[in-house]
């Protein structure tokens, strides 16, 4: 069980921008995403401000965020990273899982990174993901740089939506 006790937690400008864009999927009927809250017990809360001080998580999250887009059940995490390689130690062990599992079930489960330094988002696949992780496992490999990814699905700001990754996951369905 894990502490919180940090503003830095509160969410993300990327999660923020994914959750303005599942927004407008659901207006315009494309897909219906939910976020997925962080389930914690507060343990301290700042009676002036009400706001939680100090939290316990109560499990382990899976990702952060599962719905539907045309009926194909989806699960994906937003990650951001600073430079132009991602550690893999941003993907616990337990969202592997889980997005392995969800896959196995007919879903389609992927990342979407934020790689800060690029200014670039990019969608990647569950398929890429396993590639990564198996490296990691036979070679030691901790990361993958920007340049290993499929630039196909560089995800576009397109209009008022600015993480438009439905149309990443439309390639990477065509591409399968």
């Amino acid at each position: 069980m894990g502490t919180w006790k940090t503003r830095g937690l509160r969410g993300s400008a990327l999660e923020e921008y994914i959750n303005y864009s599942n927004e407008k999927y659901r207006e315009a009927g494309l897909a219906l995403i939910q976020k997925i809250p962080t389930p914690i017990t507060p343990i301290d809360i700042d009676k002036s401000t009400r706001h939680i001080t100090l939290a316990y998580f109560d499990k382990k999250s899976t990702v952060d965020y599962i719905g539907a887009v045309q009926g194909i059940p989806v699960c994906f995490d937003a990650k951001e990273c600073a430079t132009s390689g991602f550690s893999l130690a941003n993907v616990h062990e337990h969202q592997f899982k889980f997005m392995c599992e969800f896959e196995k079930q007919g879903g389609v489960a992927f990342l979407i990174i934020f790689f800060k330094s690029l200014d670039k988002i990019m969608y990647v696949p569950l398929s890429d993901l396993k590639v990564f992780m198996d490296r990691m496992y036979t070679c030691g490999k901790k990361s993958f740089k920007f340049e290993e990814l499929n630039l196909e699905y560089e995800i576009p700001k397109k209009g008022d939506i600015i993480v438009h990754y439905l149309e990443s996951l439309s390639l990477y369905l065509s591409d399968k």
